[in-house]
């Protein structure tokens, strides 16, 4: 059910706002409340894997938004957002939370009001 309600979200058409942002989750978190859109469970798993390979680089401390545009960091999350809402396997979904009892951490409580919902 889960892919499946992913799959009816509408991506957002208006993107590129220039959000400032200190680390992938910020921006995510941002982008969450700009748009009133929720991102797929494997994309908040992303953006958490993106700030883990700073820790301990040379510009750990560097706000991210001053070593990548904002603008592409943004677009770069919703190209990916889009490939896991349209491609992922909701076994492979079902695979991964069996295995992770915390999974509903990663799963946003943002359910924004679907147009068609029999699409």
């Amino acid at each position: 059910m889960y892919q499946e309600y992913m799959q009816m979200v509408p991506l957002p058409t208006r993107k590129s706002s220039m959000i400032p942002c200190n680390s992938w989750i910020g921006l995510a978190a941002s982008m969450k409340e700009l748009y009133g859109q929720p991102l797929h469970y494997l994309t908040n798993l992303s953006m958490k894997q993106w700030d883990y390979l700073r820790v301990v680089a040379n510009d750990e401390d560097v706000p991210l938004d001053t070593l990548i545009d904002p603008a592409k960091a943004e677009a770069n999350i919703w190209l990916i957002e889009e490939m896991h809402r349209n491609t992922t396997s909701p076994f492979f979904i079902a695979r991964l939370w069996h295995g992770d009892p915390m999974y509903h951490v990663y799963i946003d409580a943002i359910f924004p009001e679907l147009k068609d919902p029999s699409k």
